[in-house]
């Protein structure tokens, strides 16, 4: 069973582990946006560089630090993380269609007794969020890669223990492409004179767009928000000309390849590949947030909190119905009190990608605990740190169910 230790503690007063000893980092700090008023959304902590070059020296070279941060905040972020010295490598962006708007009305701003209230009738000021940006940075090599991956063991992301599923069980005599290997050892499928591509049986290479369905998507039917139905409306029968495809539709979406680049040939035809759009992304179902019975597994012996009383509102007054309020604004009882919890399956996807086997996973802001969660659901260690006790009891309490899930 994996081991999992969260510590109660202030990350700006130092981690309090040895130099080089874990082994990722994935975390979901503080946005800095003074989410639902609380100070420790607002504390700066994510843009302090010292925090982040702490952060440094407990990696082993070449480890990996994924980080979440906000749509307006992430660049900040970001740049606290280079200015450590890491190397910003990517970023992932997770894409959802359960956001809420919290934009102002700008005609109900103005008064209405006002001739020009109804001249900005369908302005706003924010936009629907959809998306968090995760930030994919590492640590300095000692060396080559290949040097640093046999001393270390990090440097490498894990890409076949993330790739996109597909099934390939249809293919047949013609050639097959899976868009995104060019792995020597693959199998190789005959292919047309020059082109040379080749597939691989785990699946297409991972890309940096993740995808959530909606929660009230089913198994049948897509939610009218969920963001997959329009990418399973795109299906893979465009043609591969740039100028004669329609717009972000050429090869499915996603660009011209192979020998006849510039042809106007079918997908299907050319690729022997049809299907929708969503076999080129991970798609995980019911994720877009985390569901009610996920965030409270583990916690039945923890105390309760209402979703008024989560978000600091009184019950049944008009606030409880504002998306402002934030996330548990309408819940009932919740023992699970964090705000801001994520997706298991997102998480073990994340930890799985930057974690080599048998490692050690840290997460400076622990939070209720879902990356230790999902890294004891994937085999790894686990170290965490949480500012806020009551957080950390959550966190434990989690983690501990995941553990006995795994025997």
């Amino acid at each position: 069973m994996s081991a999992a230790v969260v510590a109660v503690g202030d990350v700006r007063r130092g981690i309090a582990l040895p130099d080089a000893s874990v082994d990722a980092v994935v975390c979901d700090p503080p946005y800095e946006l003074a989410f639902m008023g609380r100070a420790w959304d607002a504390s700066g902590v994510a843009y302090d560089v010292d925090v982040w070059r702490d952060v440094l020296r407990v990696l082993k070279p070449g480890g990996h630090l994924l980080a979440f941060g906000g749509t307006r905040t992430y660049h900040r972020m970001t740049c606290a993380i280079e200015d450590a010295g890491f190397e910003i490598r990517d970023s992932v962006h997770w894409i959802y269609g359960t956001g809420f708007p919290k934009s102002l009305d700008v005609s109900k701003a103005i008064d209405k007794r006002r001739a020009e209230a109804a001249r900005w009738t369908g302005f706003g000021t924010a936009l629907k969020p959809a998306h968090e940006p995760i930030v994919v940075a590492r640590k300095p090599l000692v060396g080559t890669v290949a040097a640093n991956v046999t001393t270390y063991g990090t440097g490498a992301l894990n890409i076949d223990a993330c790739r996109v599923a597909t099934d390939w069980s249809e293919r047949s005599d013609a050639w097959k492409r899976s868009g995104h290997s060019a792995d020597p050892d693959a199998e190789k499928i005959a292919a047309p004179p020059g082109v040379g591509i080749t597939c691989h049986d785990a699946g297409r290479w991972p890309p940096n767009v993740i995808f959530a369905h909606a929660e009230a998507c089913t198994d049948d039917a897509c939610d009218a928000a969920c963001p997959v139905a329009e990418l399973a409306s795109q299906s893979g029968t465009s043609t591969s000309r740039a100028t004669d495809a329609p717009r972000g539709r050429r090869n499915g979406g996603f660009g011209d390849v192979g020998a006849d680049r510039g042809t106007n040939v079918p997908n299907g035809a050319q690729h022997n590949d049809t299907g929708t759009a969503t076999r080129f992304f991970p798609v995980f179902r019911y994720v877009a947030k985390a569901s009610t019975r996920e965030r409270e597994a583990g916690c039945e012996a923890l105390p309760s909190m209402s979703g008024a009383e989560m978000v600091d509102r009184t019950e049944g007054s008009a606030g409880t119905q504002s998306p402002r309020a934030g996330a548990g604004r309408t819940a009932s009882e919740r023992r699970n009190t964090h705000p801001t919890v994520k997706p298991v399956a997102l998480m073990r996807w994340l930890v799985r990608l930057v974690t080599p086997p048998g490692g050690v996973v840290l997460d400076p802001f622990t939070g209720s605990g879902t990356t230790g969660v999902a890294a004891v659901l994937e085999g790894f260690d686990f170290l965490g740190v949480e500012l806020d006790p009551a957080h950390a009891d959550i966190a434990r309490a989690r983690i501990a169910h995941a553990q006995r899930e795994t025997r």
